[in-house]
């Protein structure tokens, strides 16, 4: 929480200079609330058939262990669950954005990479928190299976169909 309000005080104080620190403000930010959320157990169900790594078992970190790509390739269930609960809402934005005549690809706080949607980025930052809820919400009201992720050959985790539709509703709920 120190961290936040820091950011807050920063910001009152007519910082940041630049973009650039405005962005290193906000992963700052960012970083302390998702280690907020660390250490908060996950319920699950037939462990003793299908075991699961220990790190499974609470919230870990945000980031992942494969750094190659952000935080695209999840090690753990709740990162996978968040990253699909963040594309659903990406493929909501995006869609009410190009029917409204915006461009998607032409940011304000994020860069096009690649042809990247950076618009759509910077409208779905306001819309990150009530997601981020609703995951938050999903996770402590239900109990996992393992069966309910699929971890694949390089050890990245994914959703299982199940899995991914119950997060479409939870997510566009």
């Amino acid at each position: 929480m120190e961290i936040a309000y820091s950011t807050l005080i920063q910001l009152d104080e007519g910082r940041p200079n630049s973009i650039t620190e405005l962005r290193t403000m906000e992963a700052n930010a960012a970083a302390a609330y998702f280690r907020a959320w660390k250490g908060m157990p996950i319920k699950w169900r037939g462990t003793s058939k299908r075991p699961i790594p220990d790190s499974w078992k609470e919230i870990g970190q945000r980031t992942t262990l494969f750094h190659r790509a952000g935080n695209r390739n999840a090690s753990h269930p709740v990162n996978a669950i968040l990253n699909y609960a963040y594309t659903v809402l990406q493929s909501e934005i995006q869609i009410n954005a190009i029917t409204e005549g915006y461009d998607p690809t032409i940011g304000i706080m994020h860069e096009a990479r690649d042809g990247s949607s950076a618009f759509i980025f910077d409208l779905m930052e306001p819309e990150r928190p009530v997601t981020d809820r609703k995951v938050l919400e999903f996770i402590k009201g239900n109990i996992f299976d393992p069966t309910d992720f699929v971890i694949r050959t390089d050890g990245v985790c994914r959703l299982n169909p199940g899995t991914a539709r119950c997060v479409v509703g939870v997510a566009a709920g």
